[in-house]
């Protein structure tokens, strides 16, 4: 057991590195040089108020009992019941810590669908708000024995519902709601420094083994034998790691050749964005399937993320670094291809429909999905519109125009005058 938690903690210091700096970077330099600073401080401030809320109440919300000793058949849990980990011993800290990573880089993610127009202080509202009403319950319905679980248990590894579909669906929500970018789509947005994506989106495929092969759940009787221990430990890390990197790999060259086909040039940013693509994508999967299965998974997520992040232009959604394209989109995929991939072969053991076990597991993945989407869509609408009417999301136009890092943090990512000075 020394040795599973010297596991965890690694695996833990990745999932926080996937957010600060890999999301940071990645999304950092997706931006313009003058948005890069406020683009990276919403994935900084995220994760440090993502973390005081979860001590104080979200993992009494989300893994907690009602108060009554009943975890199950509920929405949520009570926020109240283990206020500030009350009750929860030191020696499962590191598990706590383990899901409150989770819940901050899936909120940091949704920052990227608004990127270049919110003030820091409504997105500073936004995050304990939405953790509250949207994540907790979402993960207390499909980790935390809550009244989805209780009816219909769907396949989630690591976050395909819990993390993905509702950081896209909300995303997709905060980008309706608070409008589109000055001058767009007429003036276009290019990348400042593909550099910094590229190393980001590297980062996140390193730090994502964490994410997947970390959410290993051990059953009660390979608790209680450690040869049975050893035997789950040694095959499911194995199993979640190759279906993690084979996914990821086929996603990235699914993108780059639809890129390929459709615009005559395969990009650093469609190689950047197929392997997040294919990372979201396997994530629900990675303990449902072969390694036919997570090539499969990962280069049908690959190929239809490359697709449908063109449509924002066509439906007029100005979702600025493709938060609905890849990561809504990318956890659908890898949720309902559970129900038609999965077998008992892989950790889970749970057939779907192309193994002999028919409709049942798809069933479950699509209701999992349908309500992640209903749920976190319509709350999360209210909140987007609270804000909204209250203190406001958007910084000005002029502020918008001239560069949200001046305006916000009066600071600027790089010293373009004194280049200028040097060139001379």
């Amino acid at each position: 057991m020394d040795g599973y938690y010297a596991f965890m903690l690694v695996a833990t210091a990745l999932v926080l590195m996937m957010t600060v700096p890999a999301l940071a970077l990645f999304y950092g330099g997706m931006t313009r040089s003058k948005s890069v600073l406020n683009m990276m401080m919403m994935s900084f401030v995220s994760f440090g108020i993502a973390s005081i809320v979860f001590v104080l109440w979200g993992w009494s919300e989300g893994w907690g009992a009602d108060g009554a000793g009943n975890a199950n058949g509920k929405l949520f849990a009570n926020p109240f019941h283990m206020w500030g980990l009350d009750g929860v011993s030191s020696s499962n800290f590191i598990y706590v810590l383990f899901q409150l990573t989770f819940a901050a880089i899936t909120v940091a993610l949704i920052s990227g669908a608004v990127a270049d127009r919110v003030k820091l202080s409504a997105w500073a509202v936004f995050v304990p708000v939405w953790l509250t009403l949207c994540y907790f319950p979402i993960a207390h319905n499909v980790w935390g024995g809550g009244w989805l679980s209780s009816h219909w248990v769907a396949q989630d590894y690591a976050g395909g519902t819990v993390v993905h579909i509702n950081a896209g669906i909300a995303g997709g929500i905060l980008a309706l709601v608070i409008g589109k970018r000055v001058g767009w789509p007429r003036e276009v947005n290019r990348p400042h420094n593909l550099t910094l994506t590229m190393i980001g989106a590297g980062l996140l495929w390193f730090g994502w083994y964490g994410f997947n092969v970390g959410s290993i759940v051990f059953t009660s009787d390979s608790l209680s034998d450690p040869k049975k221990f050893s035997a789950q430990f040694m095959s499911e890390t194995g199993a979640t790691f190759m279906n993690t990197t084979i996914a990821t790999a086929a996603a990235m060259l699914a993108w780059l050749v639809v890129e390929r086909i459709t615009h005559g040039k395969a990009t650093s940013l469609g190689a950047a964005s197929g392997i997040v693509a294919g990372l979201v994508a396997i994530t629900p999967a990675c303990g449902s399937v072969s390694l036919t299965g997570a090539i499969i998974v990962g280069a049908i997520a690959g190929g239809l993320c490359a697709l449908a992040v063109g449509l924002k232009y066509k439906f007029g959604l100005d979702d600025s670094l493709d938060v609905v394209g890849v990561h809504l989109v990318g956890g659908l995929v890898g949720t309902l291809l559970i129900g038609f991939v999965s077998t008992k072969s892989a950790p889970l053991g749970v057939d779907g429909l192309f193994y002999g076990g028919g409709l049942t597991s798809l069933g479950h993945q699509s209701i999992a999905a349908l309500f992640t989407l209903v749920w976190t869509g319509v709350l999360t609408t209210i909140i987007a519109v609270a804000i909204k009417y209250t203190i406001g999301w958007r910084v000005s136009a002029e502020a918008e125009v001239d560069g949200i890092d001046a305006d916000q943090h009066g600071e600027s990512a790089y010293d373009l005058a004194q280049a200028k000075g040097l060139l001379a």
